[in-house]
Order: C-alpha cells, then structure tokens, then sequence
C-alpha cells in the first residue's frame, strides 16, 4: 500500500475549481475572468485550499465555453489575456495557493488554424490528417461512415463541404460539431501538445487537469456502437468510443514532458468503471491521479456510499497512486439538489462533504459548493450549454450547475459583477447564501466548510491511503481514517456516537445521538 508520509503535494491536496464564466466578473462584461479570481483569492486562502483547478481560459469561440480551444497558447480576452493569468499565478503563490489548468487534447475548436487548414484543403491531405476526416458511405457519401453519437447528441460525425463547392467527406466530433476530434495517430498531435506543456509550465502553472483522458486514441477501423442509443453524458466500459488502449501511449508522452517539471500534476478525468482498466492510467509513467466518480454516483445510501468509496480505494490501491474524492463539479447537478433539494438536501450534503474529507487522498470542491448552492432551474430561453441543442431540446444540459457565485448584496448580481445582465441569470432566492451573509452566521455551511477544512489540516494524520471500517448499524457508514472515525447516519432515528473525542458534526447532536441525514467526526488517537 502506498504510504502517504513524505508524498508529493497533492496526493492529499484540497483542489478548489475555479469555473471562471462563473466565479467573479471584474469588469462588468456579466461574465466572470481571472481578475475576479485575483480579486477573490483572500475568500480561498481563508477556506483553507491548496490548489485551484481552472477550467480553460485559451483563445475560444465558447461553442462550449472554453472546452473547444482555438489556441492552446493563450488566454482569450475574455479572461483578461495572459497578463491575467499572469497576475493570478503570482498572486496565488504568493498565498501558497497551486494553480492547475484544464488541457483539451481530444479535440481543437473548428475555429482552430489547422482546422480551418484541412477544410481548405482536398481530402488525403496533410492539414486532413490532424483530424479524422472519412468518406462517407452509400451511393454518394451521404451516410456518416459509422453510427457513432456525439455524447452531448446527434451524430458524431459532419458533412463538409469541399473547396470546390461539392458534398465532401465527414469529420469525427465526439462533442460538439464545433470540436473536431484530433487525430492521435498523427505524430503532429502531440508535437504541439509538447508545446503547449511546456508554455504553460515554464509560465508557472502547477499541473493540468485532462479533458477526456480516457478519449484521443481511436480503435483501428472506428467500429459501430453495439449501443448508439446510450443515453446522452452516459459512458460505459464496451464504448469503441472512449478507452482504446492506444490512449496509454499518448499519457506516457505526456508524463515525459511532466518529469521535466517535478513540482506539476496531471489529473485525468476518465469516465472507465472498471478498476483494472482505471488504474492502467495510473501507472508510474502516466497519471499521476485520475479523477473517480464513484462518490458522484452513489445515492444517499450507506450500502452505496461504502461501496463507492470501497472501489475508489481499490482503483488506486492497483496502481499504488493516491485516491482522488469529489461530490460536484461543472458537468453535474449540484449535491444539495441531487441528495433532495432544501433543507434536506442541504444536510445531506453537508454530511457527505464531512465523509469526503475524511478520505485519505485529493479533495477537489466546485465553486460554490461551500455556500451550499443548489442548482437553479433555469428558463428555456437563456440555456446557453450545447446538449440543449443538440439534444432537440430534451435534456437541459449543465447550465444550472454553472450559474454564478453570489458575494455580497440582497439582489442579484449580488456582486458578482456591476452588470445585472449576467452570462446566466442569478436567483433572487440565493441572497441568503452570498459569502457576506454566511460570513456573519456561525452556523452558515460557509462558516462549516472553513471548520472541517481547518479540522482535516490539523487533526488528520494520514500514513496510507486505506480505512478501516465499522459496522454501527444498516442505515450508516463508519470508518477509521488518518486516527479520526467519520460517522454517517442515512437513516431515519438519531444514532449513538462511540466513544471518543468529539470534533464536530454536520448538524446539532440529538441528545448527544447523530441525527439523521448528519455525520460527525471522532478523534480516536
């Protein structure tokens, strides 16, 4: 087992994502940019973070805001340019904040230069080659060449139209239409990813948190989809889409270039349920962490919480890498929301939260998260993600995880910007969460976060990355960790705490019994 005395920085790090449309807008555009991130780092300091993990900021159309990048290289304007991001890492360090980046290699904007090369040129030519351009099939290539689905819906393939104004060949988009998938066989693909490894570690930043880690490589000959009605953001281990095994290849290249650079992280994000198949990107020469899922996944249940957690330890046990926990991020329905909406919802979220952090291993907290935000059922006509469209308007898509972050004020854009028109419109409901009010209520699930946070630094001890678990009762979860024992009661009675010394819980005691819906933690050393 690996043991986590003396490892690296973040193997136990806490990770806060920063989605910078939706953190804070410095100059009234209504859209959030890395001066407010700057302007807000004191808030993160004072929640006692380690890192943050940007999502992308380069040059973007924003087809699907930022993820479909035009240019790897620089930061577009409407982050503020790399002068921002320059300021943001000097600043962040100054405060012994890390900052991690979102890298996009599966795909480029088709706005990108090479793109805009290969639909330029005729078909078989060298700008085609970076991408994956096919003939069609049927009588005059009107059919897409295999029933592949784009995972945001419709087909993942496009019709061009060629230079001289005929019917052309299909290009390959696992995502949107406007984000060519890269061709991966082609030794072009990751010549430039080089560069931009480089240009982004010798600017300072601190590692890269990879989009689809799991994608890039494409099995020989692209076989149809035993199941092309999978639904939409849903993934499963027999998808010819996603984890061929010559993605392995491509992750040791990049950890080739990462070992130039000791003190960088790369986190993957891979959607792959099979622990063998999860840990082989884990291996010494590639990952250093991957994203798991598996607590995102689990319902409020302590069957299925134990498990999620008992797999996820499995996962990184197989290829001796630390753990890695999180409840929300940008792509799913906030937990509040998910655990049951309202006051409900709330606790249950708070109690997961405290379960999370008593996990050996890296933490990674979504903006907003530690307000206790909900996800906001927006109108129709402001719904900006492209699933919305793509799926003929049946699924909603991200957008109500995505609204901004409210500071200060009663009214919206509660100081998020100086424009009320923000890029998502914000609720009226949510002037009792901003981080002023809940600065000023002992009890605020801010005022909580900065408590187990500030608990998990000082009180925690962790020497491997395993838990020793205790069966209490059906309806919890307990288990030793790092010499405190996390309690989590699922069930409907109050529940009577072991002996120790009590640290805190998520919610008052009932007669010095756990309420349910809470969790609590014990020191035990």
């Amino acid at each position: 087992m690996t043991h986590a005395a003396g490892a690296p920085w973040w193997a136990n790090a806490i990770f806060y994502q920063v989605y910078p449309r939706s953190f804070a807008d410095s100059n009234g555009d209504g859209v959030g940019d890395l001066d407010g991130v700057s302007a807000h780092l004191d808030h993160l300091s004072q929640l006692g973070i380690d890192a943050i993990w940007l999502n992308p900021v380069m040059v973007s159309p924003m087809a699907d805001h930022g993820y479909d990048v035009a240019d790897p290289r620089d930061v577009d304007p409407l982050f503020g340019g790399l002068v921002a991001l320059d300021r943001l890492i000097a600043e962040a360090h100054a405060r012994d904040i890390r900052i991690t980046m979102d890298l996009v290699p599966n795909h480029t904007s088709s706005a990108h230069a090479w793109f805009q090369a290969a639909l330029a040129t005729a078909p078989g030519s060298a700008a085609r080659q970076r991408y994956i351009f096919r003939d069609g099939l049927g009588p005059d290539g009107e059919i897409p060449p295999n029933n592949w689905v784009s995972v945001f819906g419709g087909p993942a393939w496009t019709r061009i139209t060629e230079p001289d104004g005929t019917p052309g060949q299909w290009y390959l988009h696992l995502f949107d239409a406007e984000q060519p998938d890269i061709n991966w066989d082609n030794p072009e693909a990751f010549e430039d990813l080089e560069k931009t490894l480089r240009f982004w570690l010798d600017r300072g930043v601190d590692g890269f948190r990879i989009d689809v880690a799991h994608g890039m490589a494409k099995p020989p000959g692209l076989p149809d989809m035993a199941n092309p009605d999978i639904e939409m953001l849903t993934l499963d281990d027999d998808d010819p889409r996603f984890n061929h095994d010559g993605v392995h290849a491509i992750h040791r290249g990049i950890r080739s270039v990462l070992d130039d650079y000791p003190h960088a992280v790369t986190i993957g994000e891979i959607w792959v349920f099979e622990n063998e198949d999860f840990a082989k990107y884990l291996r010494p020469d590639e990952l250093h962490m991957g994203f798991n899922f598996r607590l995102v996944r689990a319902e409020f249940d302590a069957t299925d919480i134990r498990e999620a957690i008992e797999n996820a330890l499995a996962a990184a046990s197989l290829a001796d890498a630390s753990p890695t926990w999180t409840l929300s991020n940008h792509d799913v329905e906030r937990e509040v929301t998910r655990y049951g909406d309202g006051a409900t919802g709330l606790a249950r979220a708070r109690a997961m939260a405290m379960v999370m952090l008593a996990l050996p291993g890296a933490m990674f907290l979504y903006n907003g998260e530690e307000l206790g935000l909900p996800n906001v059922d927006l109108p129709d006509e402001v719904l900006q993600d492209p699933v919305w469209e793509r799926s003929g308007h049946t699924e909603r898509g991200r957008d109500g995880c995505r609204v901004p972050m409210p500071w200060t004020g009663d009214a919206p854009p509660f100081g998020f910007s100086s424009n009320p028109d923000t890029w998502l419109p914000m609720p009226a409901a949510w002037a009792s969460l901003t981080v002023e009010r809940q600065l000023a209520d002992p009890d605020s699930t801010l005022a909580f976060f900065r408590t187990i946070l500030q608990l998990r630094r000082r009180r925690f001890h962790f020497t491997d990355y395993d838990v020793e678990w205790l069966q209490l009762r059906d309806d919890a979860v307990a288990f030793l960790s790092g010499g405190v024992l996390c309690v989590l009661n699922t069930g409907s009675t109050a529940l009577p705490l072991p002996p120790g010394e009590f640290l805190t819980a998520s919610a008052p005691l009932v007669g010095g019994e756990l309420a349910p819906d809470s969790a609590a933690w014990i020191a035990t050393d």
